[in-house]
């Protein structure tokens, strides 16, 4: 009992020792968030061709053929896409081999074929018209990837919106603060704003063609493709930053 009564006593002078604590001068660093939604108004897609032949012209000028065709229809249904190439490779295809006898050389390799490729990468905002490119586009290419984002003159445009909400969500907790401490959210006085949170305060939120050969038989009419369905979604926006508050 009588420990008992020690420990509450001291207890209760901690309690009382931290409740008069001075807050006068005290430096308060304030992390803050701050995010912005937006739909996304811009698709980038990327379409390849690819073709396998014994004879590496033929899969070259197979391959040539089919993207110059893709290029055509891409330009022609999306005049204002940014189109850019963004790979063109040639390999050799070796057949399997039987696992290597333990003190017999090696065998030369010898490839039975080659593998060419070439992709194609399309941004454009012109989201309305995309399932119709695309399935133009799929009579001869193929669709490897596709996602949705915001263009610059979008992001430019929430660039006040992102600031304001993060300075917002500072200014509300600094309220909180204040409160909690028992002073009043005039007696602090901002001293420092370090957006993004670069004082390490804060984590950052982040994000050549081969010659066509003259004697190659004319492509097959490209079958007609069926549009897909695309949903563009939306993007959100965050912002970081610290803030230092003195109060008086």
């Amino acid at each position: 009992m009588k420990y008992l009564a020690m420990a509450a006593l001291a207890a209760c002078v901690f309690s009382a020792h931290a409740q008069s604590l001075s807050t006068a001068g005290t430096l308060v660093v304030v992390p803050a968030y701050g995010e912005v939604k937006r739909t996304n108004d811009q698709a980038t897609a990327t379409l390849s061709v690819e073709d396998v032949d014994k004879d590496k012209a033929a899969a070259a000028s197979r391959v040539n053929t089919k993207m110059k065709q893709g290029l055509d229809i891409v330009k022609k249904a999306d005049p204002q896409a940014s189109l850019k190439t963004l790979n063109y490779y040639t390999y050799p295809v070796y057949p399997d081999e039987p696992a290597q006898i333990q003190g017999q050389p090696r065998k030369a390799r010898v490839p039975t074929a080659w593998r060419v490729g070439q992709s194609l990468q399309v941004v454009t905002t012109n989201l309305d018209g995309l399932p119709k490119t695309v399935a133009a586009a799929q009579a001869v290419l193929s669709l490897n990837s596709l996602h949705f984002g915001l263009s610059p003159d979008a992001t430019r445009q929430l660039e006040d919106q992102r600031i304001a909400a993060t300075y917002q969500n500072l200014n509300e907790r600094m309220a909180s603060i204040a409160k909690a401490m028992g002073r009043k959210v005039g007696d602090a006085v901002l001293d420092t704003v370090d957006f993004e949170g670069s004082g390490n305060y804060t984590e950052r939120v982040s994000v050549a063609g081969s010659r066509m050969m003259a004697m190659a038989a004319p492509p097959p009419p490209a079958p007609q493709v069926a549009e897909p369905s695309f949903e563009p979604g939306e993007t959100t926006l965050t912002m970081r930053l610290v803030g230092k508050v003195r109060f008086k």
